[in-house]
């Protein structure tokens, strides 16, 4: 059975956040992930993880102004500045949770102009030789256009060239099986050509985002690749509960016991 990681941006969201991680643990995560944590000190949030003995699995870079809709300022070279404070203020946050891997979001802008690939690329090699010295991978993730309407980075075969371009020893793909299927398809066969390069896997059934099990795909199968595959990372459970969480988490309780 892969290791799954509570997502706590979405998941348990009937308690305060930092109430979340006790509500993981209490019913069977060992490790979580959420989006950002930016909105609470450090320090606390390295203490829920600590009080609670939870690994964080992931978390994103900051991604400029997320109540105005923006998704990432890397492909902004007008914005380098911000960006790059952006990652030293991830890098603090990676500290205190002991986390292994920062996901960096690449912002809305027509996939392809060549000026927003410039600068996504120039701003992935800056993350990736700021995390080195700190033992931390930095994933990039494409995300389908329904989702979020206009992401720069929204192909895998796109994103796992630049991985294997850039040819940094710590940078590695988010397969998110969610966005893959929406995007492309084909989620167990992509799984298979891209391993070596994965670094995080997330998961969510599709069409709706709801829990595993409950969507056109057959979840329990692609779990069960990731095992036949020799994935020994987390898989994050990024999904919108049905209804209250607890009350959906039968998909992990069979998995957990099976």
């Amino acid at each position: 059975m892969p290791r799954f990681a509570a997502n706590l941006s979405m998941m348990f969201t009937e308690w305060a956040f930092l109430d979340r991680f006790k509500a993981a643990r209490d019913n069977g995560f060992d490790a979580v992930e959420f989006l950002f944590p930016y909105e609470h000190p450090p320090e606390a949030v390295g203490k829920a993880l600590k009080d609670n003995g939870l690994t964080q699995a992931l978390f994103n870079c900051p991604p400029g102004n997320w109540e105005k809709g923006e998704r990432g300022t890397a492909v902004f070279p007008e914005r380098r500045a911000e960006f790059e404070a952006s990652i030293d203020k991830a890098l603090v946050y990676a500290e205190a949770t002991g986390v292994k891997r920062l996901h960096l979001m690449a912002g809305l802008a027509k996939a392809g102009d060549p000026v927003a690939q410039k600068s996504y690329e120039s701003a992935v090699l800056f993350a990736c030789d700021k995390a080195a010295p700190k033992g931390l991978d930095i994933v990039i993730e494409p995300i389908n256009g329904r989702s979020v309407p206009g992401f720069f980075l929204n192909n895998f075969d796109v994103a796992a060239d630049i991985v294997k371009r850039l040819a940094r020893p710590n940078l590695k793909l988010q397969f998110d099986i969610f966005h893959r299927q929406i995007i492309h398809g084909d989620v167990i066969k992509g799984l298979e050509a891209m391993m070596p390069i994965i670094g995080h896997v997330q998961t969510a059934a599709v069409p709706d985002r709801n829990e595993p099990g409950t969507g056109e795909l057959d979840d329990a199968r692609v779990f069960a690749a990731l095992d036949r595959l020799g994935y020994t990372g987390f898989v994050g459970c990024e999904y919108n509960p049905k209804g209250k969480t607890v009350d959906g988490l039968g998909w992990f309780k069979a998995m957990k016991a099976a």
